[in-house]
């Protein structure tokens, strides 16, 4: 019997552990998120990527409406000519891929909704490409009706569906480190 309680609450304590640890590798994930724009010549997987949209996909989203849809691009030539969208997409034509992150207007809750929608699955997108060792960073694209008409343009994207972030994916050099961005003085308890 005494054997059964210890296995027990030895079990329970690594349940406890576990969750804990979760909790942690979010946090750790969150906080050591940076804006990666120099890679290593190393290809990202087809694999990789579905983990990284399948993160995009989880993000909350007004209704339940999920107006995201995604454009993944590996080719070399496509990277090239997404680098010229605009001068902060530059580092696209050395990355291994990247993701633009659209918004389907006809199934988002409203005209404005879609945007919050697909902003939090671009920022999953980033946190899960942390996650699993590799960088990225966000170029915004909408509301700049040249930079997103350009990308809808270079892949046939209907006029329905509209480019809102550009994300620049590949492993890391390691030369960009995560910032420490908290301060106390943004922050108002109760009340302004």
């Amino acid at each position: 019997m005494f054997a059964l309680i210890f296995i027990a609450s030895s079990l329970q304590g690594t349940v406890i552990a576990q969750e804990r640890l979760k909790i942690d590798d979010v946090l750790t994930v969150i906080h050591r998120r940076k804006s990666v724009r120099k890679y290593l010549d190393k290809p990202v997987t087809r694999e990789q990527l579905t983990i990284l949209m399948k993160a995009g996909m989880a993000a909350p989203t007004a209704a339940d409406k999920r107006p995201w849809a995604f454009v993944v691009v590996t080719d070399k030539t496509m990277l090239d000519s997404l680098s010229t969208v605009s001068p902060t997409s530059k580092m696209v034509k050395n990355a291994a891929a990247a993701i633009v992150v659209c918004g389907d207007t006809r199934r988002a809750l409203n005209s404005n909704v879609w945007t919050q929608d697909c902003s939090a699955a671009t920022e999953n997108i980033l946190l899960a490409a942390e996650g699993i060792g590799l960088g990225a960073v966000w170029c915004g694209i909408y509301p700049e009706y040249f930079k997103y008409n350009h990308i809808r343009s270079l892949f046939g994207i209907p006029m329905e569906v509209i480019p809102l972030s550009l994300i620049s994916i590949g492993w890391p050099t390691g030369a960009e480190k995560p910032k420490e961005k908290f301060d106390p003085a943004n922050i108002h308890w109760e009340q302004w």
